[in-house]
């Protein structure tokens, strides 16, 4: 083929491709949106399952169709400025396509959403609260909460059903080990029976048969009894949970309390624990309450009381990357060896661990970690260098001073050099003072504050 055959506005075919015709697509895309919207239209409207049944049809063809548009690929182009070109028209095709497939699912998720709920709702609902039952270990007062809950959710599910279920009346609370060497059987004894209880509702929703249409009230009812039913399940008292209590009642955890003014009485326990400056009391709790709630509360307390008397559990907890132990550590304030050689280890890590461990470094005054923190002012991540300028500051090592001082007159981030003048006034020698004065008419309003703090006169 000659050269002049090759040049014009078509790129050349091979004898097997037939030019696509863009404006038939376009045309086919203009047809598909007005059809989606008639959906729209149609899905609003629907009101009863046969109705749901016929939009969920029309959505399957008319998914079908859109799959049936095949988009051809944009010719490749060697103009290296085409992106400020015009989008080539396949790509604009492509964009409705990708439009129309969008608003498509969105139709099909409404109408999942505007379907049911359905008797088999109720069935799932109630059988995942039998599982809970019969799958935990409780205590006496837990058996005694599941028998209660199970009569209060059978009240009111056989007066929306017309049903009779009735939990047995034999079943004793008995899954406490204080009852003796029945308690386990005897325990087991009361899920299996409330279980064999549940299945009797399932079996009474199953055999209503209830429509979703003309039994929509009835269904939503026996859900809404379901979810509460679940809320009085999980507020049963677990055998777990009384035993921790039992264990923390015999160490005299709970000897503090004349009554209860916080829910839980461990919460209540605990802040009397921490104004009495009892820290041996909230290390006990935190050893033995699983809670997340209760760590953290226990956590606080000893961050804001700083007692020497936590540092061994905090030094082990700070050496599984634990932040609020590495803040608790430097609110105590003692930089012995093994202290600072859990927070060091942190220096040349990530991020997130970093922030904390220079922070706790500075307030134990951890003149061992001048070396490394002030490496990290050679980092990439200006945070990180902020963060070791404080902690240098917080150390007052005057070694820090000359790294301290480069960092002021070279760094880029106002912010990080910010840092180093406040970290050098902290130090506070007359070299340091010296040193953030001359920043006093500093570009930076940050850095020209700190330089405006300095006062050079001697004190009387």
């Amino acid at each position: 083929m000659s050269e002049d055959e090759t040049n014009g506005d078509e790129s050349p075919e091979t004898d097997d491709t037939e030019p696509v015709d863009l404006e038939a697509i376009r045309t086919r895309l203009d047809g598909l949106e007005d059809d989606l919207e008639e959906l729209d239209s149609n899905l609003e409207s629907a009101e009863t399952e046969p109705d749901l049944d016929v939009v969920e049809a029309d959505l399957e063809s008319f998914r079908e169709e859109l799959e049936s548009v095949e988009i051809p690929e944009p010719p490749e182009s060697d103009d290296e400025d085409d992106e400020d070109d015009e989008p080539a028209p396949e790509e604009e095709l492509q964009e409705r396509h990708d439009d129309i497939e969008s608003d498509l699912s969105d139709l099909e998720d409404d109408l999942e959403d505007q379907r049911g709920p359905y008797g088999e709702d109720v069935i799932s609902e109630i059988e995942g609260v039998s599982g809970t039952i019969t799958g935990t270990r409780w205590s006496v007062e837990g058996d005694e909460e599941l028998i209660v809950a199970v009569d209060e959710f059978l009240a009111e599910f056989n007066s929306l059903l017309g049903s009779d279920v009735a939990v047995p009346g034999d079943l004793e609370p008995a899954s406490g080990a204080e009852l003796g060497d029945n308690a386990v059987e005897n325990g087991q004894a009361v899920r299996e029976g409330l279980g064999d209880t549940l299945a009797e509702a399932t079996d009474a929703v199953e055999a209503a048969d209830l429509d979703a249409d003309d039994d929509a009230e009835t269904i939503a009812a026996l859900l809404e009894a379901t979810d509460d039913f679940e809320d009085d399940i999980d507020e049963a008292t677990e055998w777990t949970d009384l035993e921790v209590r039992e264990q923390l009642r015999r160490e005299g955890f709970y000897d503090v309390l004349d009554h209860v003014k916080d829910f839980p009485p461990e919460w209540h326990a605990l802040k009397v624990h921490e104004k009495r400056g009892n820290v041996d009391q909230i290390l006990l709790a935190y050893d033995s309450l699983g809670s997340e709630f209760m760590e953290d509360h226990c956590l606080e307390a000893l961050e804001r009381m700083g007692p020497e008397a936590a540092i061994e559990p905090m030094v082990q907890k700070a050496g599984r990357r634990d932040t609020a132990a590495m803040r608790i550590l430097g609110k105590i304030g003692v930089a012995d060896e093994e202290v600072v050689d859990a927070l060091v280890d942190y220096v040349d890590s990530n991020p997130d661990l970093q922030k904390p461990a220079f922070r706790a470094l500075g307030e134990v005054g951890a003149a061992d970690a001048v070396e490394p923190l002030a490496q990290q002012l050679a980092e990439d991540n200006a945070d990180v260098r902020s963060w070791a300028a404080r902690a240098l500051g917080l150390i007052g090592d005057t070694r820090a001073i000359d790294p301290l001082a480069d960092i002021l007159a070279d760094d880029e981030e106002d912010r990080v050099r910010a840092s180093a003048a406040w970290a050098l006034a902290q130090i506070g020698t007359v070299d340091a003072l010296e040193i953030v004065a001359d920043y006093d008419d500093d570009r930076a309003y940050l850095v020209k504050a700190e330089a405006d703090n300095v006062d050079l006169e001697p004190v009387a």
